[in-house]
This record gives structure tokens, C-alpha cells and sequence, in this order.
């Protein structure tokens, strides 16, 4: 048997309650709070026999291990991970796919805030290497408020051999680099592609580098250098959707 996951934060259990209640096995409640948002995500998991308990605020610290819970906390079934396999059926279903391609963000608020931003931006999936990247644990949960069960998360064991893969299925990979010569601005950035963001500091490893198919630029017009990688990608995202809307 699997072991069980632990996810808190309201947006974070309301959305798995939302897209795959089986997967609840037990809630943990603040025991006094009676908020209309915290009320509608209890009567829902009732509504789907979801086993409730209500507890005092330090039962939740401790089983959140100091993480802002918001007073609830609920132990799920792992979902299946998906993996270069599941490509092919990603890129079917769309015909102008974008995806998000994360090298090297290791920090799970980060990479919470990038799915948040890449639901909200339409994109059809996340792209991350094994190994070097983030896992889906309950901080990426919790900070992506439900985007977590909405874009697939996809890890490949080679980031490069993935790029050379979707390139061939016609994607058109646009990398970030400081040191690129195009702004991001003065960029084509429609039909199906790939938006490939570096972490912080460090950028993309150099064979991600190498196997984009064109690099560009945020103008950085103050004294720092760079960006936090995921305002650098809300910004990347919402320029693609800007240009896909014809604006």
C-alpha cells in the first residue's frame, strides 16, 4: 500500500476534493473555525465520506511541521506521476500546446508559484527534471492553491533528450538567458512552444542551453541582475498569452 500524503492550506484540499475526492482518505479541521469557504470544503468532503476530525491548532502545527496550514490538513492517496510517456498524449490533446520547462528550481514555493502561474496562464504542462528540481510535496501544493491538481507536473529522468523530443513533435522552445540578445518583447511567441526557464542565480545548466531553439532577454533596467524565476516566468507566461489573444 502506498503511503499517504499529507496537503494543507484551504485552495490546496478544496482543489483535490474538487478534481479526485477518492483520493482523501482522512481531514484534519481546526476545531472552533466556522468561515463560509472553510464550512463549503467540509461539507463537500461529507459529502464524499471523507473522514473528519477536528483538532486543536498545535495537532495541525505539528503535523504541518510549521507550515501555514490554514486550519486544515488532509492525508490523500498519492496521485500517479507523469513522465516522458505521458508526453505524447499531452501534445495530442492540443494543438498549440504551451508548456513550462523548469531547469533547476529546487525551491518548492518557487515551483508552487509557477504551477499557480502556469494554470492561470492556460499552460498544458509543467515540464521538470528528476533529478535538480522540486518534488510535488505540501509546500508546492499549498502555494500553487490548486494548481497542483490541475496542470500536470511531468518529470523526466534527461531534460535535453525531452527538449530534442518535443522539438520533433514541432515545439518551438524559447529559453531565458541574461546574456541572450533578443528581448523577450521582440519575440514571435505563438503557435506550439515550449517556454524554458533557469533557476535563479544559476540560469539554465548549459545542454539545456544549448538544445533551445532561440534565447532571449527580460530588460533589466535597475542594479539587480535577476529575477525571482517565478516572477520571471509570470511575466514570460503572460506575454505568450498576450500575443496568442492577438493584443
Amino acid at each position: 500500500m502506498s503511503q499517504l500524503e499529507s496537503v494543507f492550506g484551504i485552495h490546496a484540499v478544496r482543489a483535490i476534493l474538487d478534481a479526485a475526492p477518492l483520493r482523501v482518505v482522512e481531514l484534519w479541521c481546526l476545531k472552533g473555525r466556522d468561515d463560509d469557504a472553510f464550512q463549503a470544503m467540509v461539507g463537500l468532503a461529507r459529502q464524499h465520506g471523507v473522514s473528519i476530525q477536528f483538532v486543536p491548532r498545535k495537532t495541525l502545527d505539528d503535523r504541518a511541521k510549521g507550515e501555514n496550514h490554514q486550519g486544515v490538513l488532509a492525508r490523500i492517496k498519492p496521485a500517479k506521476i507523469a513522465n516522458e510517456s505521458d508526453l505524447d498524449a499531452i501534445l495530442a490533446a492540443n494543438d498549440q500546446p504551451l508548456l513550462l520547462l523548469l531547469d533547476g528550481v529546487t525551491d518548492p514555493h518557487n515551483l508552487g508559484a509557477c504551477l499557480r502561474t502556469a494554470d492561470a496562464a492556460g499552460v498544458d504542462a509543467v515540464i521538470v527534471p528528476k533529478d535538480k528540481s522540486a518534488s510535488l510535496n505540501p509546500t508546492v501544493r499549498k502555494v500553487a492553491c490548486g494548481a497542483a491538481e490541475t496542470v500536470p507536473l511531468v518529470q523526466v529522468t534527461n531534460l535535453a533528450r525531452t527538449m530534442r523530443f518535443l522539438q520533433e513533435q514541432g515545439v518551438w522552445l524559447v529559453g531565458t538567458a541574461g546574456e541572450a540578445e533578443q528581448s523577450l518583447f521582440d519575440c514571435k511567441l505563438r503557435g506550439p512552444m515550449g517556454l524554458v526557464m533557469g533557476a535563479e542565480g544559476k540560469g539554465m545548466r548549459r545542454l539545456t542551453r544549448e538544445n533551445c531553439d532561440e534565447l532571449v532577454k527580460l530588460p533589466m533596467a535597475g542594479a539587480v541582475s535577476s529575477l525571482n524565476v517565478s516572477v520571471a516566468t509570470g511575466i514570460c507566461l503572460y506575454e505568450v498569452v498576450r500575443q496568442r489573444l492577438g493584443a
